[in-house]
């Protein structure tokens, strides 16, 4: 018997309905039972046919009841039985069974983390760069702009290609910055590198194929590959660079950082580019050009790209990590028309579209020009602390037991230690004392190679004295 309680906030045919599912789902109501109809249940509990009625569509309409002209309604020919699922398993129902991640996954955290601990104070993070409340103010101005002016249509399903006004004031950035003149076809929108890579993956490569990369190098770019189910081939760098004659024969996709080489911070020299691209246009493989931090230079002006120089078979990376900050989520992909029309069709099938406010507002923060003074004024910062960094580690006599490469161009660079150099034990070490280094055998794929990979961006002048007196102080 159903029964009404006058004191349930709840409506009378969702008590009732309540109920039936009970009476169904524990058994009481077998499959098959003939139920009472609408009108005699209703008298027996003392409520209007109408609501009985209610409660015997959604039992129909949820599946618990059949119903036929003749035949009235009848509990479903089914039997949820919970205490049969207690008998089978005592925790009730199991999580289905997971495929295994790559163990890569858990490198990935490490690389980017440093390793964990809670008294850090000095924090040579490479992969963060300076914000303050200048560029806060200026982006907040941006997004209150976007959303005033944004068109309602901006809304809907959008170009898979990404926000036409960003790819627009893109194409005039790489045009007027970096020598790349190409059409808007040409520029697919990401949301980081990581998603390009993974695109290039599915769109451009085919499983178990071939991909050479540097070692040291991106640990983002191989682990992407390998979990995609690549054959990765890692290629050593030296003082110039990616070793091209190392490169496998069988390769249908080489990935270099030409500008500040990923970890060591070398810059790939003239003749390794002039090889590079012949074999990749006698042997018809993409080279992916990851442009990451080339606009912070400190001796001279950006480098050329290797896509200013021969575009047909080059996916140029570029990203607004480094330049702006890597919680937007926006980067792009370059290239020929049609590798970048593949790319799009799978990102449209994976992703569809990146969200539309960031787009929005990023455009508005380039066009109204505080992109151009962000960077003017963080190329400063950057300029005082990359010298207060270098200075540090020569008055300190870091200089003389490391090797120092990379401080031409990006945001971090290399202290190279021997190969005997313990590594972990002096990592921990340092964070003992306060001080967060990155090891550079999380760079490494299959190189035996040791030292730091420090980062200055995000530590001001004081902060990275003050660190590497204290790294000094405990290796010399």
């Amino acid at each position: 018997m159903l029964i009404i309680n006058r004191d349930d906030g709840r409506p009378i045919w969702q008590q009732l309905l309540d109920q039936s599912i009970h009476n169904i789902t524990t058994g009481k109501w077998p499959p098959g039972e003939l139920l009472l109809p609408s009108r005699e249940l209703a008298q027996l509990v003392g409520v209007s046919r109408s609501t009985i009625q209610i409660v015997y569509e959604e039992l129909f309409s949820r599946g618990y009841t059949v119903t036929s002209r003749r035949g009235g309604t009848r509990v479903s020919e089914w039997a949820y039985m919970p205490h049969s699922l207690e008998e089978a398993s005592p925790q009730g129902p199991m999580l289905p069974e997971l495929p295994l991640l790559d163990v890569s996954i858990g490198h990935l955290h490490n690389w980017i983390r440093g390793k964990e601990n809670q008294n850090v104070e000095i924090d040579f993070s490479p992969h963060e760069p300076y914000l303050d409340e200048h560029f806060q103010k200026n982006w907040r101005q941006s997004f209150l702009q976007a959303s005033t002016e944004i068109d309602l249509d901006s809304w809907a399903y959008g170009n898979a290609y990404g926000f036409v006004p960003l790819r627009e004031q893109i194409q005039r950035y790489l045009s007027l910055e970096r020598g790349i003149h190409v059409n808007l076809d040409q520029i697919l929108l990401t949301s980081g590198a990581q998603h390009s890579i993974d695109l290039i993956a599915q769109a451009l490569l085919n499983e178990g194929e071939t991909v050479s990369l540097e070692d040291p190098g991106f640990p983002a770019a191989w682990m992407a590959m390998t979990y995609r189910r690549m054959h990765v081939v890692p290629v050593p760098v030296d003082d110039h660079g990616l070793r091209v004659d190392q490169i496998h024969p069988q390769s249908k996709l080489v990935f270099v950082t030409p500008s500040h080489q990923c970890a060591v911070g070398v810059i790939l020299s003239e003749p390794r580019r002039q090889q590079l691209l012949h074999m990749a246009a006698q042997h018809s493989f993409w080279i992916v050009e990851d442009d990451y931090d080339s606009e912070f230079r400190y001796r001279g002006k950006p480098l050329p790209t290797l896509f200013s120089q021969q575009p047909q078979n080059i996916l140029y990376m570029m990203s607004f990590s480094k330049m702006v900050a890597p919680g937007i989520r926006i980067s792009a992909i370059v290239g020929p028309n049609e590798a970048i029309r593949q790319l799009t069709h799978v990102h449209e099938l994976t992703y569809r579209h990146l969200p539309i406010m960031e787009q929005l507002t990023l455009a508005h923060f380039i066009e109204s020009g505080h992109f151009t003074r962000h960077m003017r004024r963080i190329r400063n910062v950057y300029r005082r602390r990359h010298e207060a960094m270098t200075k540090a580690i020569t008055v300190t006599g870091l200089s003389e037991r490391f090797t120092l490469s990379g401080v031409e161009t990006g945001l971090h660079m290399l202290l190279e230690a021997e190969k005997s150099f313990d590594e972990e034990t002096l990592t921990y070490q340092a964070l003992e004392k306060g001080i967060r280094v990155y090891p550079l055998s999380t760079y490494c794929l299959e190189s035996d190679r040791k030292g730091w990979v420090l980062g200055f961006a995000k530590v001001d002048e004081t902060a990275i004295e003050e660190g590497i007196y204290r790294l000094a102080e405990m290796l010399l």
